[in-house]
């Protein structure tokens, strides 16, 4: 063979077919390598020697050492062998064969039919149909008919109404007035009843007290006299406590129908409550009667005899004879007084996981008892220890003092894991202190679960790895793995890089972290430069150090910032990265306004001292820009609507916009309206995860949402689930998603093969409002419970609830944002304007809108967004976060309708969308613009 022809097997050809030598390497080997090459439009024929002719339908590109058979160049229609000199007629197959050229015409050649190598007949075969016709479109018809008003009553042959009918369904006048009045009849009379039962009450001590000086003989008309009042006094009570509890009852009824059962349970702990009260109300009465010293002897003689219990060490005794002291849980209860000494405890003497209640104010609740009691229970508990007795001694400490960490310690220090897992999760203790002791108990699933649910797997490997180096180790695995499964990868990343053993598993999430961009693509290069430098790696991180673009610069700082915390392995690349880096920051004013001066100057040395001395030696250090933007920054969406409709909208740190189309699907946008991906999965709603690489898409149909799960680094897509919600919250933390159903507030595990309700709040007695807004850090909702209305505060993961505040019907806000603060609108009547109020747990703040009135505000997280129709037709949108009333980002749709505004804030990013397909995205600082585009079917 010459050295030409030797050569070509050494190169890249672009082939349109191959020949497959059929005697060498068997027929089963020559299908199998035809099935791997096969295209659609590809043909099969043998040649006279008993080899295969596969002729491709589009040439592929591939090295000629790793073709399926021997490679056939196409030459003007002729298929030409690599290795053969010469060149053939259309439709000809040249080979070199034994030394010779040989020419075969290939539609003379015998066909191979691929088919025939499948055996079917064990395959059932079934014939399908089309699951309907199509249906020919009609000419559309503008004749609305008149909207019938049938008589049931004369069709069911049924007498007319009679006039004192008519009258009962007859529409009353001036009903607002009515109303007005019965509330105030309502309210008088529950006044008069509280006045009656204090005038009887008072009456009644002052007859008891003044018989008790009186001789024994008591007339039988006083008596009788007692008894009724006293028989008054209760069915004042009653009555009162019957008459708010129907209030109550139809006030919910009104709002919504939480269903019988919710029904029957209200019925029932207000007779709790009715009865509890008035168990209270009967024992103050007796302590004023000539009954009160003989309650007093009987309480005093069950303190000695419990006192002595205790110092016999009479433990059997003592311990349930003993009773508990006062405490949150029983201080938060009734305060009503208790004549009623504990009853004697049964079963066995071990801390209960729940808390228990001390019920009412007792005579044995004095401050002298108190302390008596609390130095007897504490020297018990110790003596317990000392003796082994442990169970007992963390019920004296749980059950009797509401010591329940105290309680805890004392199960874990002897090695009763399993049980202190139990109490400090049923006293509600530190999540972190809860997953700890489920961890050393074994009970690893539920570990893990509960560090999900309450966030905390941070502060547990913290608590657990000076106690067992193994078991944190072990722990930070799975939280590693737990934020993997939930796409966040930087997340992943940041829990196993103090471990260097665990560094292996995260390359996959630093390679998707880069491919990801923004933010998360500045993090991940610099760990991936402290692990494997590699050429690419630092082109890429010195392009984007170099770059001088503004709508760059939160990559810069990212960048910056992680490549002052985390050198490079490569020490000529750092100082080369470190250069370029703090250029970057002299240039850009320092590492962002989010970093305090303090991390400026100490990132800003860092990197200073890892530079090239003579490039950074003229550098001083930057000066942030603290002031902010003058004013916020104006945006004028395009003049001409999209062709897609926009249903939900975010801004990505990547610099992308995914948009939400309805049943058009899902897009992928670049900023300038170029499409980048697309998907054909129907979505009226997106779930963005905090870390924005997992979108959830919601299908909204009716009250069912079909819930797919996007992952943003693999473009993949897959469904979850189907839900019967009230409403779904419009972002999560990449696992644990709040949704409202008619139970509550549920918290639904996503990554679990079916729905999983992982943590509830409130319950069906209590409902929320409106909607909830959530940030990663903070939730608030307005509940709702009888005629209570409140404004609850939650902080996150945790679900720890900071603050409940109780709002009037003035005070009901129109929106929420997720730290606390509420808004209203209020018309100003003098301007003809509006009054946008922050009202909340601090000072109040307001903006008058004085060039014409709002049409709507709306939130998302702690955005806040107030629409304002304008006079040329167009629609205005000045949006802010937090409690600032002045806006950031403010936005014009020219020929909009204000109903088919939408807003949401994303990371530091806030995108302003309109249903007829425009989107605006800038900074949520008002510092640029992101996007400005029209979303199209390019």
């Amino acid at each position: 063979m010459s050295g030409t022809a030797a050569g070509a097997f050494r190169i890249s050809v672009l082939a349109s077919g191959f020949v497959l030598d059929v005697p060498v390497i068997g027929r089963a080997e020559a299908a199998d390598r035809v099935m791997a090459a096969w295209q659609d439009g590809a043909e099969l024929r043998q040649l006279p020697q008993g080899s295969w002719l596969l002729r491709l339908a589009t040439a592929v590109q591939l090295r000629a050492d790793r073709a399926p058979g021997l490679p056939l160049v196409d030459r003007d229609g002729a298929l030409v062998a690599v290795g053969a000199d010469g060149d053939g007629a259309a439709d000809e197959v040249v080979l070199l064969h034994g030394g010779v050229i040989r020419r075969h015409r290939i539609t003379e050649l015998p066909a191979v039919d691929p088919a025939d190598w499948l055996e079917v007949s064990g395959l059932t075969v079934h014939q399908l149909t089309p699951l309907e016709l199509p249906v020919e479109p009609e000419t559309v018809l503008d004749e609305v008919p008149v909207r019938p008003q049938p008589d049931l009553r004369v069709a069911a042959r049924l007498r007319p109404r009679s006039r004192r009918a008519r009258l009962m369904t007859a529409r009353v006048p001036f009903q607002p007035l009515w109303s007005a009045l019965g509330r105030v009849y309502r309210s008088l009379e529950l006044v008069l009843c509280g006045v009656l039962v204090l005038g009887f009450a008072g009456a009644v001590a002052e007859k008891l007290s003044d018989e008790v000086a009186a001789p024994p003989a008591a007339d039988l008309v006083d008596a009788l006299l007692r008894g009724l009042l006293l028989l008054t006094v209760v069915a004042l009570v009653l009555l009162a406590g019957s008459r708010v509890a129907r209030g109550r009852a139809a006030k919910a009824s009104v709002a919504s129908v939480p269903g019988r059962r919710a029904a029957r349970a209200a019925a029932t702990a207000r007779r709790r409550r009715l009865t509890t009260h008035l168990r209270g109300l009967l024992a103050q009465l007796a302590m004023r009667s000539p009954a009160a010293p003989v309650v007093r002897a009987r309480h005093e003689r069950y303190l000695r005899e419990l006192t002595s219990a205790f110092e016999q060490r009479r433990w059997e005794d003592a311990l349930r004879d003993a009773i508990a002291l006062a405490s949150e849980a029983g201080d938060s209860g009734s305060r009503w007084l208790d004549l009623r000494l504990p009853q004697r405890r049964t079963g066995a003497l071990r801390a209960r996981p729940y808390t228990v209640s001390s019920g009412g104010a007792s005579l044995l609740s004095g401050l002298t008892i108190h302390q008596h009691l609390s130095r007897m229970y504490r020297e018990a508990a110790q003596v317990l220890e000392r003796d082994g007795r442990i169970e007992e001694a963390a019920f004296v400490l749980a059950d009797l003092m509401h010591a329940g960490e105290e309680a805890v310690a004392l199960l874990e220090r002897h090695g009763r894991f399993e049980q202190a897992a139990e109490l400090a999760e049923g006293r509600a203790l530190a999540p972190d202190l809860v997953v700890r002791l489920w961890w050393r108990a074994g009970e690893r699933v539920r570990a893990i679960r509960t560090a999900q649910t309450r966030g905390a797997f941070a502060s547990t490997v913290e608590r657990l790895s000076p106690v067992d180096r193994e078991a944190a180790l072990e722990l930070r695995r799975a939280w590693v793995r737990s934020c993997q499964q939930a796409g966040d990868r930087m997340g992943a990343v940041e829990a196993a890089w103090p471990e260097e053993s665990l560094r292996p598993l995260i390359a996959a999430d630093l390679r998707d972290g880069v491919a990801i961009g923004g933010s998360t693509q500045a993090r991940a290069l610099a760990h991936v430069l402290a692990l494997q430098p590699g050429g690419a790696t630092r082109e890429l991180a010195l392009a984007t150090l170099e770059s001088r673009e503004p709508q760059h610069r939160g990559r810069r700082e990212q960048l910056a910032a992680a490549l002052a915390r985390i050198p490079g392995a490569d020490p000529a690349a750092d100082r080369e990265l470190a250069t370029a880096a703090v250029r970057a920051v002299v240039r850009d004013r320092g590492f962002g306004r989010s970093v305090d001066d303090g991390t400026q100057r100490r990132l800003f040395t860092d990197l200073l001292e890892r530079a090239d001395p003579l490039a950074a030696a003229d550098l001083r250090a930057p000066s942030p820009d603290r002031t902010g933007p003058a004013r916020a920054i104006d945006l004028t969406a395009a003049h001409e609507p999209g062709r897609l409709p926009v249903l939900d909208a975010v801004a990505l740190d990547s610099g992308s916009v995914l948009v939400a189309c309805g049943e058009a699907g899902v897009r992928l946008l670049a900023p300038d309206g170029r499409t980048r991906a697309r998907w054909d999965t129907p979505a009226h709603r997106l779930a963005v995860a905090d870390h924005g690489s997992v979108v959830l898409l919601v299908a909204r149909y009716g009250q069912v949402s079909e819930i797919s799960r996007l992952d943003l680094a693999t473009r993949a897509v897959r469904r979850w689930t189907a839900l019967s919600v009230r409403d779904i919250v419009p972002s999560f933390d990449g696992r644990l998603l709040i949704t409202l159903d008619d139970d509550g507030i549920a918290v639904i595990d996503t990554l679990a093969a079916r729905p999983v309700v992982v943590w509830r709040e409130l319950d069906r007695e209590a409902r929320v409002l409106g909607s909830i807004a959530r940030t990663a850090t903070s939730c608030s909702a307005v509940v709702a419970s009888g005629a209570l209305v409140e404004r609850w505060r939650w902080d996150l993961p945790g679900w720890q609830l900071r603050s409940r505040m109780s709002l009037s019907d003035d005070e009901l806000p129109h929106a929420l944002l997720a730290s606390g603060p509420m808004l209203s609108v209020r018309p100003e009547p003098v301007t003809g304007g509006s009054l946008v109020q922050w009202h909340g747990e601090g000072p109040a703040t307001h903006r008058p809108i004085e060039d014409g009135a709002a049409f709507g505000l709306s939130t998302h997280g702690d955005l806040h967004a107030v629409v304002l129709p304008q006079a040329d037709g167009a629609v205005r949108v000045e949006a802010g976060v937090g409690s600032d009333p002045v806006p950031t980002v403010c936005a014009v749709f020219p020929g909009a309708d204000p109903a088919g505004i939408g807003s949401r804030l994303h990371g530091g990013s806030v995108a302003v969308w309109h249903r007829d397909g425009r989107v605006v995205a800038a900074a949520a600082d008002g510092g640029r613009v992101l996007a400005n585009l029209r979303v199209t079917l390019a």
